[in-house]
């Protein structure tokens, strides 16, 4: 019976005691605070100063098309002219009605003058030169819109319509762009609104050139988009490069001001987890488990907005094998 209780006493501790009693070497980080530019990179749309459709005011056959393709316009310039021989015609007849009205009214005057008429006469025919002269500018007004002109100096684009086409107000002559400045447009997400500042510089990129942009932020858009939570931003091109083209694609970068008190550590020593994340303290030779919330990250490091604090020592090997509580000891310092 004592031979036996001697070989009890005698027996190995079980395997799952050695597991917890063991210690794990690990090589650990010490977090400290640095500073960290947030750098990003969004698209971006080149856009033209001004862009427009050229639409006729009336309805009319085309008489005269002085329209050349990609050119170049100065503002006013003619371009589309509608027929007009009627227009003309009625303003001929009411220009001679109008020597007659005027006329009748300077014998009138006189006739008042000696009492020859009632004032009431007088007036008729003065209100006769005045109708006479406002259906004038009516017939002016109607002639001024058979001839379509340039809004603004621009580019003409691709012209849809031919000599002799008869036009209405849905039909679209061409489209004119002011390319002499032009403006990039891009959409940066919401949580970065509140960093977009009026004046900041943005460097772009686009296809077929090997060259960086720049341009300045000049406004906002009033609200969030709520289908895509962004912002847009309207920025002017500095300097303007020939192969630029409204309606380009641009890879927008923007780089914000940095914050001095980032918080990083490597990337691999965060454990994603059902509901967060979790990152391995090392106290007191105990792996502690605590939850962080995570921000940007670059290629070897993220950003940590909560749960640590400088000082703190987080493990980042073994992450796998470490349980709660476990015993670990700090083989190095990595940074």
């Amino acid at each position: 019976m004592t031979g036996c209780k001697n070989k009890e006493e005698n027996k190995a501790p079980a395997p799952a005691a050695q597991a917890r009693n063991m210690t794990m070497r690990v090589d650990a980080y010490l977090v400290k605070s640095e500073s960290f530019a947030e750098n990003i990179e969004v698209p971006g749309t080149i856009v033209a100063s001004e862009a427009t459709e050229i639409h006729p005011e009336v309805s009319g056959r085309i008489t005269q098309l002085n329209l050349s393709e990609g050119r170049y316009v100065s503002r006013g310039t003619l371009l589309v002219k509608l027929y007009d021989a009627d227009l003309q015609a009625q303003l001929r007849k009411l220009e001679v009605q109008l020597q007659i009205a005027k006329t009748n009214e300077e014998r009138s005057a006189q006739l008042l003058q000696i009492q020859g008429i009632s004032k009431s006469d007088y007036d008729a025919s003065l209100l006769n030169v005045n109708n006479i002269k406002a259906d004038i500018d009516i017939i002016r007004t109607s002639i001024s819109k058979t001839e379509i002109r340039a809004p603004f100096n621009g580019k003409l684009g691709l012209k849809n319509i031919s000599p002799g086409a008869y036009v209405t107000p849905a039909t679209i002559i061409a489209v004119i762009n002011q390319t002499d400045q032009l403006k990039l447009d891009f959409t940066v997400p919401e949580k970065y609104s509140g960093k977009i500042k009026t004046g900041q510089i943005v460097h772009f990129t686009f296809e077929g050139s090997n060259k960086e942009g720049s341009a300045k932020v000049v406004a906002t858009e009033s609200s969030v988009t709520e289908n895509t939570r962004s912002l847009t931003v309207r920025s002017i091109i500095q300097n303007k490069d020939n192969l630029l083209l409204p309606g380009v694609f641009a890879k927008v970068k923007l780089q914000f001001e940095p914050d001095p008190n980032s918080l990083l550590i490597p990337s691999q020593a965060v454990v994603p987890q059902a509901r967060g994340k979790k990152v391995i303290l090392y106290r007191g030779g105990k792996a502690t488990f605590v939850d962080v919330t995570t921000g940007v990250r670059d290629s070897a490091r993220v950003q940590i907005l909560s749960g640590l604090k400088p000082g703190d020592t987080i493990v980042t090997t073994g992450l796998l094998s470490i349980r709660p509580d476990a015993n670990i000891a700090v083989n190095k310092i990595i940074n």
